[in-house]
């Protein structure tokens, strides 16, 4: 497939947010917010209030497993993502930051390709099993 970009067509630019299915949203929120997320809950036009994890320009909207929202991914499940964050906090303060928090690390520090170059990545599980790197660009 041509590229759509270098043809001169349409191209996005960035991700504004992506949604996770949990099983638990009181544990997958304070997951998150133990990666240094806030917690928001906002409200579509002509919609139901929904949960959502807000960080820098992003944010991740969350549906409980067997109560998602409309329209929804064709297979819905929990603990099927993996998603690479980046931050400007050493590893090692993350690695001390996870374990007072009780969270494991599974992996890492080793050293990655990202996006925009080498990373060194430290890898996690959330509650629902997803795979959650975070990152700092070398």
């Amino acid at each position: 497939m041509q590229d759509m970009q270098a043809a001169g067509g349409p191209a996005v630019q960035s991700l504004d947010h992506l949604v996770l299915t949990v099983r638990d949203l009181d544990r997958s929120i304070a997951f998150y917010q133990a990666l240094g997320m806030r917690a928001e809950w906002f409200t579509p036009k002509g919609g139901a209030p929904r949960p959502a994890l807000v960080f820098g320009a992003q944010k991740i909207n969350l549906h409980v497993l067997g109560a998602e929202f409309e329209p929804k991914a064709a297979q819905v499940a929990a603990g099927s993502a993996d998603l690479c964050f980046l931050s400007q906090t050493p590893l090692q303060e993350w690695a001390a930051h996870l374990a007072r928090a009780g969270i494991a690390i599974a992996q890492g520090p080793v050293a990655r390709t990202g996006a925009q170059g080498p990373i060194l990545s430290i890898y996690l599980r959330d509650p629902d099993g997803n795979l959650i790197e975070v990152s700092n660009r070398l």
